[in-house]
């Protein structure tokens, strides 16, 4: 039987012992937990007891502010505070090889799914309202209650991803342990640690709880809810949601020092090439292309360029994927063109763009961006801000986005303030300011939604700065009416159609788009508002062009590329006090799917290499912006 045990053991590690030991999880309580898994011993009830305690109201002075803001709770009064205590009479010892045990989770979720499954699955809203002491009496759920629990919920949830899998299943989930789990109180000097788990041969998700050190009987389980953050300001960030306080610190937020882009470019792994000169073909030189972009492979058809299997032999490269090893290239083929830049992260990820566009717009960012921090590195920031125009009545809907996900995958509005710092667990984000009043276009068959546009730019130099916009421009459009509420509601708020199950896209090309805006809006001609955009993504490659690798992107004469640039219109005021359309550009996309662009316009990839790799752009359908 030992045999087969330690063969089981074994087995279990080989499984999850990376897991384990990056949770910390002690080696002496593997074989355990392994015994505890295969069988589902759930044996804390053993060992420890649930205590109600009331709560006291202390005499003492509270701070107006706070007063004000508890007020705006949606639940005022004492929820019942509960604790979890030791009450096996011999304590429990952090050495015993047993004293590891397993928590069930209550609900797994994912954010955007929890408002259905809160109407949908039978018996889960009761049970949450209960577990989070909101008082539920009705057998059906009700869109108040369903509200209260989605905004308490983010006290409760912890959060896992899952490493491998398709884009969509790498998206964060969400947990809320069972009533026992979810009892554990925070502290600063904690008696348990916690850490969830995904068992392999269930395919189910615990959370595993270990002493941190000797309990008596009556000592209190606590867990640390900031586990893992030493500063001390960040605590106080991410302790928020369970000890709400005002931030005394500023929002503003300077563009990073220099060692931030030295970091970036470290992380990547990118090689930066060596100074070359700008290499001089002949006026009649047919380029062999070398590629791995179906739709370029399907539709370029100019004379001058050639297909080639061979990489070796390549005059271009043009790849699907990031190139990393620059030096290498500028060493040994510094006349081969490849079809990106060094350092053009600093464009195409969320964090890196907010942080270049700083320069043109001072701490707040400029006009033609919306106010966006990084939360690995502004929590304290957003959170100022964010209680600044709580204080001053302004609108504080945001957007929580992953810093390099496309697809709107992870992607969350809210105006909870808790929801946004808990976000910053699942994975790197940025949060943006909410378009709270975009310019919207009527739908005949819908009414005012939001749109959104994307742009095709052809960047062919750095230095000197050389830019142009592909004459054709891309729309998508909501399905529903567009208001400031149902946030979680994807097809009122989000224009990305083409990936959502069972939503309908709405396709209507440029030309076709411009007499209906110009019919809607008469006093903004579409040039003018094209000329503005056009002014934006000037002022955005400038400031990304205006510093030296690794601060902005590297001037190799050898690269070139093309980047979808996705922006909205909001209503904005301008400084002699007119109604504006302000562009708000988006984001930056890298190697965009262009599918549209050739089957609507089959003359797109003869354009785009005509213009990068020919420096010829006459009937090219190009408008040069800088």
């Amino acid at each position: 039987m030992a045999g087969e045990g330690e063969e089981d053991l074994a087995a279990f590690v080989a499984l999850h012992g990376a897991a384990l030991r990056a949770s910390r999880v002690p080696t002496q309580y593997w074989e355990s937990l392994s015994r505890k898994l295969r069988g589902e011993v759930f044996d804390a009830g053993d060992y420890f007891g649930i205590m109600q305690v009331e709560e006291v109201d202390d005499e003492e002075e509270v701070d107006e502010e706070m007063e004000e803001e508890f007020k705006k709770k949606p639940n005022p009064g004492n929820e019942p505070c509960f604790k979890v205590i030791v009450t096996n009479e011999n304590g429990l010892q952090a050495s015993n090889p047993n004293s590891v045990f397993l928590v069930d989770h209550a609900w797994t979720f994912r954010a955007e799914h929890a408002r259905q499954q809160l109407r949908q699955v039978p018996g889960l809203l009761h049970r949450m309202a209960n577990l989070m002491g909101i008082a539920f009496h009705g057998e059906i759920p009700d869109e108040g209650s369903i509200q209260h629990v989605l905004q308490e919920m983010w006290k409760y949830s912890q959060t896992y991803q899952l490493s491998q899998g398709t884009a969509e299943e790498k998206v964060p989930v969400w947990y809320i342990m069972d009533e026992f789990g979810s009892r554990i109180q925070h502290s600063d000097q904690p008696s348990f640690a916690a850490a969830p788990l995904f068992y392999m041969p269930q395919q189910i998700a615990y959370t595993i709880l270990w002493p941190l050190r000797d309990l008596e009987t009556g000592d209190e389980v606590t867990r640390d809810y900031a586990h893992g953050e030493t500063d001390r300001l960040i605590r106080k960030c991410v302790l928020l949601p369970w000890l709400p306080e005002v931030l005394d610190v500023s929002s503003s937020t300077p563009e990073p020092p220099d060692e931030h882009y030295q970091a970036i470019l470290a992380e990547n792994k990118e090689k930066l090439p060596v100074a070359i000169n700008p290499p001089v073909y002949a006026k009649d030189k047919v380029f062999k292309v070398f590629t791995d972009i179906p739709q370029v492979l399907n539709s370029l058809t100019h004379p001058r360029f050639v297909f080639t299997d061979n990489e070796g032999e390549a005059d271009i490269l043009y790849n699907f994927s990031h190139f990393k090893d620059y030096r290498k290239l500028s060493e040994e083929r510094p006349e081969v063109m490849v079809n990106q830049f060094p350092c053009e992260n600093l464009l195409t990820v969320k964090d890196c763009l907010a942080s270049i566009a700083r320069r043109a717009g001072g701490p707040d960012g400029p006009r033609w961006l919306p106010r966006t921090f990084n939360l690995e590195t502004e929590l304290p920031q957003f959170i100022s801000c964010f209680q600044q125009r709580d204080r001053r009545g302004e609108d504080n809907h945001w957007i929580c986005k992953p810093w390099n996900l496309a697809r709107s995958l992870d992607t969350h509005i809210t105006n909870n303030l808790n929801s946004i710092i808990r976000h910053r667990e699942s994975s790197p984000k940025v949060v943006c300011k909410y378009i709270e009043e975009p310019v919207l276009f009527e739908r005949e068959d819908v009414g005012q939604v939001k749109f959104d546009v994307r742009y095709v730019v052809l960047l062919r130099s750095v230095q000197p700065l050389r830019l142009y916009s592909y004459d054709v421009f891309w729309l998508r459009f909501s399905n529903r009416v567009f208001s400031l509420d149902d946030l979680d509601d994807y097809e009122k708020h989000f224009t990305v159609m083409n990936y959502a199950p069972g939503a309908t896209l709405k396709q209507v090309h440029c030309e076709d788009f411009i007499p209906l805006f110009e019919k809607q809006y008469p006093e903004y001609p579409w040039t003018t508002v094209q000329a503005s955009i056009f002014k934006a993504f000037a002022e955005l490659f400038q400031v990304a062009t205006s510093k030296p690798a690794p601060l902005g992107i590297c001037d190799y004469p050898s690269s070139r590329a093309i980047y979808a640039i996705d922006l909205m219109l909001k209503w904005d005021t301008s400084r002699d006090g007119k109604r504006i359309m302000q562009p708000q550009i988006l984001e930056v996309n890298f190697n965009p799917d262009c599918d549209r662009a050739c089957k609507y316009h089959p003359t797109f990839f003869n354009d785009v290499f005509s213009t990068l790799f020919l420096d010829e752009t006459d009937n090219c359908h190009v408008t040069r912006i800088v």
